[in-house]
């Protein structure tokens, strides 16, 4: 494994080490193109690839991760279970679909993808794959603070791992305290924003760019990897996906952190609390057997 990956290796709460960067594949199509993404992130030097049974190509990711000649133990591998099998029956069905699209005997840290319905029965599921060990961690995604308190309190295992979104202009700074209270890590989705230009033009970041010669990128995943976040930087592109890796010859001082910290606005660009999300997400995404 890179040594790079190696130094920058975090202990969860249940004493699995997850890659500090990670990998997404959301919206890179099955069949081809997400099965070149994981090969060339592999390539690259990532040691951990984050999927779902939503984003449709836990084939392409099983498959690239077996073409790659690395060997499986040293390949992290993060799916997600869906909503329409919540449930203790459905997630038990939707996490033995995940574990035959990957052809994989485990699933390095499965995640509650999205916070409504019966999630306690479906997390009762996931803590007896756990114990079986088809699931080495489990965790949550897209639980703000209320969300949070009103689902895990009722978990006998505490998730490993809130992925949400987050990045400088929005920190996640209440939920990271309730985190933090369990020792349960934030997984950062939307690293950089999404595109927003506002947040890569912002003169704090260009300026900490210019001076490390670094891009605006790699200077916001590293605030990010200097926060304790374990960030999941997307892209198809060979050169930027080798790039969002380049994180570790630079570090930022205590008073650029300061800098940086200033840039939350508290606000993200998704709600989980919005009226009829929920119905809003499982009409759009159907997982077939």
């Amino acid at each position: 494994m890179d040594k790079n990956m190696n130094k920058n290796m975090i202990t969860l709460n249940d004493g699995n080490q997850i890659p500090a960067v990670g990998f997404g594949v959301f919206m890179i199509e099955n069949g081809g193109p997400a099965y070149d993404a994981v090969l060339a992130a592999l390539k690259a030097g990532y040691r951990h690839i984050d999927t779902a049974a939503a984003y449709f190509n836990e084939e392409d990711v099983g498959r690239a991760v077996r073409d790659s000649g690395i060997s499986r133990e040293e390949i992290f591998i993060t799916s997600k279970l869906w909503l329409q099998d919540y449930g203790y029956e459905g997630a038990k069905k939707g996490i033995a679909r995940s574990l035959r699209k990957l052809d994989m005997d485990y699933i390095d840290l499965y995640l509650i993808h999205q916070p409504y319905g019966d999630v306690p029965g479906a997390w009762k599921a996931m803590e007896e794959a756990k114990a079986k060990g088809r699931l080495r961690s489990i965790g949550v995604s897209n639980m703000t603070p209320k969300i949070w308190n009103s689902f895990v309190p009722q978990f006998t295992t505490k998730p490993a791992v809130n992925r949400v979104e987050c990045n400088p202009f929005f920190q996640q700074k209440e939920l990271r305290q309730i985190l933090e209270k369990d020792d349960v890590r934030l997984e950062a989705w939307y690293p950089l924003g999404h595109g927003n230009e506002k947040l890569l033009k912002n003169p704090v970041i260009t300026g900490l760019a210019e001076k490390y010669g670094k891009n605006v990128g790699q200077v916001i995943l590293r605030f990010e990897l200097q926060e304790g976040f374990i960030i999941l930087p997307k892209s198809a592109n060979p050169e930027r996906i080798a790039g969002n890796l380049a994180l570790y010859d630079f570090e930022l001082t205590e008073t650029e952190m300061e800098e940086m910290r200033t840039l939350d606005t508290g606000k993200g660009s998704h709600d989980p609390e919005a009226e009829g999300l929920r119905e809003t997400l499982v009409s759009a995404y159907k997982i077939e057997d």
